[in-house]
């Protein structure tokens, strides 16, 4: 039987108060809409339809070509959303799950069991719900001794029987495909708000006589719906530990789990060992038998196995095996790090390849440059790649040595075995195995300090 979706993201989320359009909100490094659509995917979902309305181009801009789209140009109640779908889906055979897109905790398992409790029962409608210990506030789930579902009762028409009830209505739904356009034919406005509610379709199917079930789901957290920024944290702080939880489960050992950031796309390799104050950002993939952290900051990083990095920033990186990085070093855009290279303390590199076993122990910029193996660049060294107008290539070949405090002016190359001799500012290129001294001769002036001190003293007479 053909699966569908419909996600609802067509809301302008005033309560955010945000620019940023709702559903677009980050959690845990992905915008919601897009853990949504993952666990409609995940639950074999072939085509879904994303319902947008205000912010739709931003949605669209993010989403690109991978769904499709149906415009709510009116906010009219989620009935007259879903309704906007009928074009595309209104003629297909199949199960079609409604979800919203504020809804980034629900996961893939979840949506499987709502479809799996909805087929098995054979209903026409099957609700997703959340048992709590408080469900006050939201629409409440009343069932027949059978146990499918009567009705929904929302808070302000609850009788103190149903007040009582503690399974809640989560917004997600598993509908029979055309008996759900069919019945949303039928919804009326006739309400305070003049809105076309999609509740009102399990009325309407409870009353032509067709079964509506109720799935009860594991874990009541996921049933969160993201309306402001006190929601959006806790549905971060909720991701974040199921997340460190499944990277626990697969050999990860995170020493402070609550104090370690780690992203939804984020891949970990058994054996690696995250110190506390680490956020793992983006796509980052991290190898085995790696010690990450404290206090590392990695965005889309590509690190392998075996690597320690303490205390540093690297972004957009590709890191070889055996590495190690840090503290306090920040590796740019653009950078590679080949097998065994050491990158020291206040050390920043921009857009360059390392070479196997080269080191930039400390106090260095690179930037625009290819390193050769073995290479050593001492304490104080920098490529200066930009003229004011153009960025510029350094080349240093393998088994090279770049003395401290040496400047080498790009574009220039320095050959393989070359010396570049301490507090040399190189401006034309050094060949293979020459020795390159650039900088003025040492001039010494006996006695002289006792002048310059006598001066000094008479100065501070005359004052």
């Amino acid at each position: 039987m053909s699966r569908m979706a419909i996600m609802l993201a067509a809301g302008q989320g005033k309560r955010m108060k945000s620019k940023l359009y709702k559903v677009l909100h980050p959690v845990c490094g992905k915008p919601m809409v897009s853990h949504a659509l993952a666990a409609v995917r995940g639950a074999s979902c072939d085509r879904t339809v994303v319902i947008v309305g205000h912010g739709a181009e931003a949605v669209q801009a993010h989403l690109g070509d991978s769904v499709e789209y149906a415009l709510q140009n009116e906010q009219l109640g989620t009935g007259h959303a879903v309704l906007q779908a009928k074009p595309l889906l209104g003629d297909a055979d199949g199960v079609t799950v409604i979800i919203c897109g504020d809804t980034p905790l629900v996961s893939s398992e979840t949506i499987e069991a709502l479809i799996a409790v909805h087929e098995q029962e054979g209903a026409a409608a099957t609700i997703l719900t959340a048992v709590l210990e408080d469900a006050t506030g939201y629409g409440r789930i009343v069932r027949s001794e059978d146990g499918s579902v009567v009705r929904i009762v929302e808070q302000k028409d609850c009788s103190p029987e149903e007040a009582a009830i503690r399974e809640m209505n989560t917004g997600t739904y598993c509908f029979d495909n055309r008996k759900l356009f069919a019945a949303l034919g039928q919804v009326t406005n006739d309400n305070a708000q003049g809105e076309y509610y999609l509740t009102d379709v399990i009325g309407i199917l409870r009353e032509q006589g067709d079964r509506v079930s109720a799935s009860i789901m594991d874990d009541p957290a996921e049933s969160i719906g993201v309306n402001d920024r006190v929601l959006l944290a806790e549905a971060e702080r909720l991701m974040r530990a199921r997340i460190a939880l499944k990277h626990q489960r697969n050999g990860v050992t995170l020493i402070d789990p609550a104090g370690t950031y780690i992203d939804a796309e984020v891949t970990i390799g058994a054996d690696t060992v995250i110190y506390p104050g680490t956020q793992l950002r983006g796509k980052t993939s991290v190898g085995a038998d790696c010690v990450i952290g404290p206090q590392a900051d990695l965005l889309d990083a590509a690190i392998g196995d075996g690597v320690t990095i303490r205390q540093s920033v690297a972004e957009q990186v590709e890191v070889a095996d055996d590495c190690t990085v840090g503290p306090f070093a920040f590796l740019r855009p653009g950078t590679k790090l080949a097998r065994g290279v050491k990158v020291g303390d206040f050390v920043e590199i921009k857009n360059s390849v390392i070479g196997p076993g080269s080191k930039v122990p400390h106090l260095s910029y690179v930037g625009d440059a290819v390193v050769g193996t073995n290479v050593n660049i001492g304490c104080g060294a920098i490529t200066a790649n930009y003229d004011g107008y153009n960025k510029s290539k350094t080349e240093i070949g393998d088994n090279a040595f770049i003395g401290s405090n040496a400047n080498l002016i790009a574009p220039v190359k320095v050959g393989s075995g070359a010396y570049v001799v301490a507090g040399s500012t190189i401006t034309h290129d050094v060949g293979e195995n020459d020795v390159a001294i650039a900088r003025e001769r040492q001039v010494n002036k006996p006695g002289y300090a006792d002048k310059i001190r006598a001066r000094a003293r008479s100065m501070k007479e005359r004052e």
